[in-house]
This record gives C-alpha cells, sequence and structure tokens, in this order.
C-alpha cells in the first residue's frame, strides 16, 4: 500500500464492493453494504488524499484487504 488514495477512488472501490452511499455529516461520507446493514465504512469527502493510517481504518470497517485497490 504505498500509493495514496482519494476518496474518489475509495468511494468507487466501495461501490464496486457492493457498498451504498446512506448518508453525509458534515465533511463524512457514511457507506453501507447491501445485505448486510451492520457493515459501516465512514469515508471523508473531497479529499485529494487520504493518510494510509486513515485508509487502513477504512478498509477494516469495511471488511475489505488492500489489494482491491493496487491496479
Amino acid at each position: 500500500m504505498s500509493k495514496l488514495y482519494s476518496s474518489n477512488e475509495i468511494i468507487k472501490v466501495l461501490k464496486e464492493s457492493g457498498f451504498v452511499f446512506v448518508s453525509q455529516r458534515g465533511s463524512h461520507l457514511k457507506f453501507r453494504r447491501v445485505g448486510n446493514p451492520t457493515l459501516t465504512a465512514i469515508v471523508p469527502a473531497n479529499r485529494k488524499e487520504i493518510p494510509r493510517g486513515t485508509l487502513r481504518s477504512i478498509l477494516r470497517q469495511a471488511h475489505l484487504s488492500d489489494d482491491g485497490l493496487r491496479t
């Protein structure tokens, strides 16, 4: 996980993984997985670069690995 990802790139991966936008509070977007409403991921909106620790937290919340982000 050497590349820094933008909010839009992370949101795209979440949507491809079955997550849908639920709500927004301030600058944070909430996504839930279809079929498993307890699985929720919070993503900061409109960020050009998401810090690595924040990215790991988002992936952990979504139960995803960083393999899906690599291209």
